[in-house]
């Protein structure tokens, strides 16, 4: 399975919601050119009728100009341990990335012997790779709970296996020091923010940045449109990630299609105030890019949409005006819930902010109408709420929003330069896409895929589902239909579309359920897996908070609530296809180690019915108390 990053998934079954009456939207310049569909009956292929501009041939070449132009501008900023924000300029980052381009250069960083980044979003972090792109050298930005959450380190040790790195750095020493110790051959040099790697030596960061420049300019100037720039790893949501080779090509290309998509990034300098992680391609390319692409400057933010991190972001957002703002469904829900009752946030938030951006996954239409609501009250004007299809093969950018269609699920038309063909496979359309930002093949794959990577036309096959918004007018766009591979049959037969009934789920079962898996393969009728929202389950059910959690989900509130559950979804089913028979409750979290768990907090169907056998067998055997039961 590719590794998804701007999927939106179908979380609402209804029509598009109608604007809130005598609400205008606030201006924002939006390209919607339309777009060409040809169907020789069976295949489908539809491309943006806007070609694509002209671009520059390196990411790099943005900060030479941006350095030129705006040298004083900043370019990137985080808070310091005062709490005050530390700021390097358009000028700074490029002399800074000479000097690390030396030191790498120095070093032997190469091709075959890469930069392994361990640590999350940085400033040095962000001048290492820079300093890459500069010296010619790839980067790979690895998933930072590889190494502080995994208890065996097998995804890491799988990783570094792949990359063979050359040099490797982790901002915090004595935080990564279990993993550099289980990973890291004593021979390969590490560095750390300050120097400091309990039990090993290390190499302070400032140190590179005092390297005489001897030949990284040199090298810069050998660095084209196909060198490597970054080496990004698929979730692993089947088996190992996969290692997915970015050119400068593959960046610069895909930020041209975002810049005629959205024009408004070139009107003004962006400001984003962003926490996705840059080792996923939705924070690292999407959003680092829009800023360098576009002369603008990015906040960084260490806050994150989880139970007592939230606050940091909203410390950020009550000084930072963005001009756009990204975030996952979790952090819209969060945010829509905070600019309700803090009218401060509101006068910093609404100053400027043009346009709203959501990935990862899917809007549910409950969360969207909120945001709506609490924009249009407070603000005076609605804000456009835009989402696309992208995954890190396409560096990530495919499809985006552009048109007047704006409901949880859409995701739009391509981009231009973008082509995009739907092909039948087991009963949907896939959607494989072509184009100069897409990846020409995985990095150092060390096994022949399962099914292709691309198609005999040279599209790449992503195995996300599409169907078209209306088949009648298919022009306007397609909605995402769910992974191909997640699909499976009843024992009668009877074909069940796993993603459109999960977010179906999900969507119906807020606040209670946090995600769900669906069983029924080969069975008579389908089955739910859910594993529950804790903090919604046990207010519901009226236990003190020492309680375990399987006491509270047995509880007579909670099993009501999941039973009301499976009674409304039922009520709308259109026979076994779509009716759900049967839940059970899950008291364990997925596992990252076992592959149940994404990186990014996506499930893995397949994983976890695969580890969790027995519940399934729970799930499907009569008379077992822990399940409950469609009436």
């Amino acid at each position: 399975m590719n590794h998804v990053e701007m999927q939106a998934q179908t979380a609402h079954t209804g029509h598009a919601m109608p604007p809130p009456a005598g609400v205008p939207y606030r201006e924002v310049a939006i390209n919607d050119a339309p777009v060409r569909c040809e169907t020789d009956g069976t295949v489908w292929h539809v491309r943006n009728t806007e070609l694509l501009a002209d671009h520059p041939q390196r990411m790099t070449d943005c900060l030479v100009a941006g350095a030129q132009r705006h040298p004083e501008r900043v370019l990137v900023a985080r808070r310091g341990p005062d709490g005050a924000w530390i700021k390097l300029t358009y000028q700074e980052t490029l002399d800074r990335a000479r000097a690390i381009g030396q030191a790498l250069i120095d070093r032997g960083v190469s091709a075959e012997r890469p930069l392994a980044i361990l640590s999350g979003n940085d400033l040095e972090h962000l001048q290492l790779a820079f300093g890459a792109m500069w010296a010619g050298v790839p980067y790979a930005p690895v998933s930072p709970p590889y190494a502080l959450v995994s208890a065996d380190f097998g995804k890491l040790r799988h990783v570094f296996d792949v990359l063979t790195p050359g040099l490797v750095y982790a901002a915090d020493g004595a935080a990564f020091g279990k993993a550099i110790d289980a990973v890291v051959p004593a021979g390969i040099e590490v560095i750390t923010r300050d120097g400091a790697l309990p039990g090993r030596t290390a190499t302070a960061f400032d140190v590179l940045l005092q390297t005489p420049i001897t030949t990284a300019d040199a090298a810069q100037a050998a660095v084209g449109p196909d060198t490597l720039v970054k080496i990004l790893f698929t979730s692993g949501s089947t088996r190992q990630p996969k290692a997915v080779p970015t050119t400068h090509r593959m960046l610069c290309s895909n930020q041209q299609m975002l810049r005629q998509t959205i024009p408004e990034f070139a009107k003004a300098p962006p400001v984003l105030v962003d926490w996705l992680p840059w080792n996923h391609t939705f924070g690292g390319s999407h959003n680092v890019g829009i800023v360098l692409y576009n002369g603008g400057t990015l906040y960084i933010d260490d806050g994150r949409p989880v139970p007592g991190k939230f606050d940091e972001t909203l410390r950020n957002l009550h000084e930072i005006a963005p001009t756009a703002y990204f975030n996952v469904p979790k952090g819209w829900e969060e945010l829509a819930l905070a600019l309700e009752r803090d009218a401060a946030l509101r006068e910093t938030f609404f100053s400027r902010v043009k346009l709203y951006f959501f990935g990862g996954a899917g809007l549910s239409q409950e969360a969207w109408d909120r945001l709506e609501r609490v924009t249009g009250q407070h603000c005076g004007e609605r804000i456009r709420i835009m989402a696309g299809l992208g995954m890190t093969e396409t560096s990530p950018c495919c499809l985006f929003t552009t048109g007047p269609i704006m409901r949880s699920g859409y995701v739009g038309t391509p981009a231009p330069g973008c082509e995009l063909k739907l092909v039948p496979v087991g009963g949907k359309l896939e959607a494989r896409f072509r184009g100069p930002h897409v990846m020409r093949g995985y990095w150092r794959l060390g096994e022949t895929p399962a099914t292709p990577v691309f198609d005999d036309e040279g599209y790449y096959c992503s195995g996300d589902a599409l169907r078209f918004f209306d088949p009648a007018q298919p022009e306007k766009g397609v909605v995402f239909d769910g992974r191909i591979a997640e699909d499976f049959k009843l024992s009668s037969g009877t074909f069940v579309s796993v993603g459109p009934l999960r977010a179906r789920v999900i969507a119906a079962g807020a606040p209670y359920v946090q995600d769900v898996v669906i069983a029924g393969m080969n069975r008579d009728d389908i089955g739910l897996l859910v594993f529950p929202q804790v903090e919604h389950c046990r207010r519901l059910s009226g236990l003190p908070g020492t309680a375990s959690l399987a006491d509270v989900l047995a509880t007579p509130a909670v099993r009501a609530a999941f039973a009301a559950l499976l009674h409304e979804l039922n009520a709308t089913a259109t026979g076994s296809a779509t009716r759900v028979a049967r839940l059970l409750l899950l008291d364990t979290p997925p596992s990252l180690d076992r592959g149940e768990m994404t990186d990014k907090g996506s499930l893995n169907q397949r994983a976890v019915l695969t580890h969790r056998a027995a519940q399934v067998d729970a799930l499907y055997r009569e008379g077992d108390p822990t399940v409950i039961r469609a009436g």
